[in-house]
């Protein structure tokens, strides 16, 4: 079984929407991505670092998914990273009303022996001294290498981010990250553009609206599921991530055909992951459910026209 190393954040997350709000839950990117792609039995680890405040059992969680959490640095005298947010009533919009970056902003990472050679890379939303570091430490390239960022890194570190760009395969970011990235309002003239920073394909999340996938003239899109209710979208993008990365993961087929498959994968756990608050419902998920969720999609796409 290929092996996947996630680096990102571990963290604290209070969340309020329309709908309710909570006190200190489990968050952070990594926390995610990785409760993500457990769906696809693939044997993962975390890069990451939390303070002594961190609960015993949210490792046992992590752990619980396979999950290794070795690479997960605890500084006892320190604090875990946290962020506090509120959503406007459209869901698209929020404010952030803290952000402590607490241990985060000294982290050092170190990649456990045993993931040293991970066939897959996701480097999640994250400083990109902190992702090119762990880069460094990785003597084989990976299979896959998948890069997630934002705009604030964008803003502040802009040289920084545009050497760890130039090193991976695949970039994951919205819409408005595109637009920033690129200089380009097109989302197909961004995508070529950000070709020329280094990736070879492109996937630009749209939220409620689905993601693209760009490889050189190729173009395919992924709706999102039309639902009901959305809870909390909290951490809906880094879930998408992780069924992206999960599945290439677990079939070890780095086709542009099969990105699409991993796509629809990441676009189907992503709609799972906004029904309930932080990771809740990541965390209850049964293979049933993802499956039943898949041939939904299948039937919100598929159609028969003819060509005349």
């Amino acid at each position: 079984m290929s092996k996947l190393l996630i680096v990102g954040t571990v963290a604290f997350d209070a969340i309020e929407t329309p709908f309710g709000k909570t006190d200190k839950i489990l968050g952070g990117a990594a926390t995610y991505i990785s409760l993500s792609a457990s769906q696809f039995g693939v044997e993962s680890g975390i890069v990451s670092v939390v303070g002594g405040d961190f609960p015993k059992e949210y490792f046992k969680k992590l752990n619980a998914k396979n999950i290794n959490t070795d690479g997960i640095e605890v500084v006892e005298d320190g604090k875990t990273f946290f962020w506090k947010g509120k959503y406007h009533n459209d869901l698209n919009s929020r404010d952030t009303l803290i952000t402590d970056l607490n241990v985060l902003a000294d982290f050092n990472p170190i990649v456990p022996k045993k993931f040293s050679q991970p066939e897959f890379l996701m480097l999640g939303n994250l400083h990109p001294a902190v992702q090119m570091a762990v880069i460094n430490q990785i003597p084989v390239r990976p299979k896959l290498v998948v890069l997630d960022t934002m705009n604030f890194w964008m803003d502040n570190t802009w040289d920084q981010l545009m050497e760890v760009i130039a090193k991976i395969d695949v970039i994951t970011i919205n819409d408005e990250e595109a637009r920033q990235l690129s200089g380009e309002y097109s989302l197909v003239k961004a995508a070529q553009k950000i070709y020329k920073m280094g990736p070879k394909y492109v996937v630009i999340k749209k939220g409620e609206h689905g993601a693209l996938l760009f490889h050189e003239d190729n173009v395919f899109f992924a709706p999102a599921l039309p639902l009901e209710e959305v809870f909390d979208p909290t951490g809906a993008g880094d879930t998408f991530a992780g069924g992206f990365i999960g599945h290439m993961a677990k079939t070890e087929d780095i086709s542009f055909e099969n990105m699409k498959r991993g796509v629809i994968a990441g676009s189907n756990l992503a709609s799972f992951c906004v029904e309930k608050f932080g990771t809740e419902r990541m965390e209850t998920l049964t293979h049933n459910e993802i499956q039943e969720r898949l041939l939904q999609f299948k039937l919100l796409t598929q159609f028969d026209i003819e060509l005349g």
